[in-house]
């Protein structure tokens, strides 16, 4: 008989923060989860951009209820909250408008991130990517927003943020740096949710 550990099913949410659905920020993070869906990983990209998103009110009702949800139920914040929570890792993307993460975005993580700490914190130790489509400035602020709602939430960052260069739809594909950045994220995040995934696992005797 020989004792084995038997791989949970693995799967990572991505949310595309451009309203440009198709546009330098999708391709970055299509990288990236190409990489992972070549490791077996199952994977799902939602579309924030362009959505109507309210913002937070801090009414505080998600602490009285603890029930993981905002109590904002006309969007798609709840939504996006469930596949969090039930993400092995999670993937934030976005372009840069005037200097940071775009409005839907920012409404997103500002909800999500308040909704988290109501409910005891469901995010820590997800395995996280931050990813930013930039024409010039404004990177570096983009990615530390997205950042600091992972690293808040007590998710494990997986290494650099992926940044990659581009204005019109397509540019950033010729931003070889910035895709190869891309793929190394995915492998990156593979390969600690599967480490972390074996550690976890029981053995099973075959």
């Amino acid at each position: 008989m020989k004792a084995v550990k038997a791989m949970k099913r693995l799967n990572v949410v991505a949310f595309n923060g451009s309203p440009r659905r198709d546009g330098n920020t999708s391709i970055l993070i299509r990288r990236i989860l190409d990489e992972l869906e070549n490791e077996g990983i199952e994977t799902d990209l939602v579309q924030v951009g362009g959505q109507m998103i309210r913002g937070c009110t801090d009414c505080r009702r998600c602490f009285e209820n603890k029930d993981l949800r905002c109590v904002v139920d006309d969007d798609i914040v709840n939504d996006c909250i469930e596949k969090m929570v039930e993400a092995d890792g999670i993937i934030l993307g976005s372009p840069v408008y005037f200097l940071d993460v775009t409005s839907e975005m920012k409404a997103l993580i500002d909800r999500a991130g308040v909704v988290a700490r109501a409910n005891d914190g469901p995010f820590r130790r997800k395995a996280a990517i931050a990813a930013a489509a930039v024409r010039r400035s404004g990177a570096n602020h983009t990615v530390d927003t997205l950042l600091h709602f992972m690293l808040y939430s007590g998710m494990t960052v997986t290494g650099a943020p992926v940044i990659g260069i581009g204005r019109d739809i397509g540019d950033v594909r010729r931003d070889e740096e910035g895709i190869a950045r891309a793929k190394e994220a995915g492998k990156n995040m593979a390969w600690l949710l599967k480490t972390i995934a074996s550690a976890d696992q029981p053995e099973e005797t075959i």
